[in-house]
C-alpha cells in the first residue's frame, strides 16, 4: 500500500505540531524563570533538576524523530520521554491525558508518512482480510 499524498501531507502536520509542542517545552526549559522552578516543585523533584540536560534530549529527541530516515527512533525515544513524563505526572496525581494524546498522536503522524510502519502494523478493514 503506497502512501497516498493526502496521508503523507496529514502525517507531515500532526508531525509537525508534535513536534513544535516539545520544541516549545525544551525552549521554556533553556529559558528557565521561577514558572519552571515551580513546575518541578510540584512535581516533588527537589533538589537541582537538571533543566538544560532535559530540554538538550527533548530537543535531541525531536530532531531524530523529523529526519526521515531516523523517523522511527525518534518516535521511539519521544514514547520513552513522554513515558517518563507521564509516570513523573502520574505519581504526584496530575492528569496525563494529554501525555497519553502525543504519544498516540507521535505514531499516528509518522504512522501516515511511512511506508515502513504500515507493513508493521497493518490496518485491516475487516476480519476476512
Amino acid at each position: 500500500m503506497a502512501v497516498s499524498k493526502r496521508m503523507l501531507w496529514t502525517g507531515r502536520v500532526i508531525s509537525i505540531l508534535v513536534s513544535l509542542a516539545f520544541i516549545l517545552s525544551a525552549g521554556m526549559k533553556f529559558v528557565g524563570g521561577p514558572q519552571i522552578a515551580d513546575g518541578f516543585a510540584h512535581l516533588e523533584l527537589k533538589g537541582r533538576v537538571p533543566v538544560i540536560p532535559l530540554g538538550i534530549l527533548e530537543l535531541s529527541c525531536v530532531v531524530v524523530y523529523l529526519i526521515p530516515p531516523t523517523s522511527v527512533l525518534g518516535a521511539i525515544l519521544l514514547t520513552g520521554y513522554i513515558g517518563g513524563a507521564m509516570l513523573t505526572c502520574w505519581r504526584v496525581g496530575d492528569p496525563v491525558y494529554v501525555h497519553v494524546v502525543l504519544g498516540i498522536l507521535v505514531w499516528l503522524g509518522l504512522w501516515l508518512r511511512e511506508e515502513r510502519l504500515k507493513a508493521l502494523i497493518p490496518l485491516r478493514t475487516s476480519l476476512a482480510s
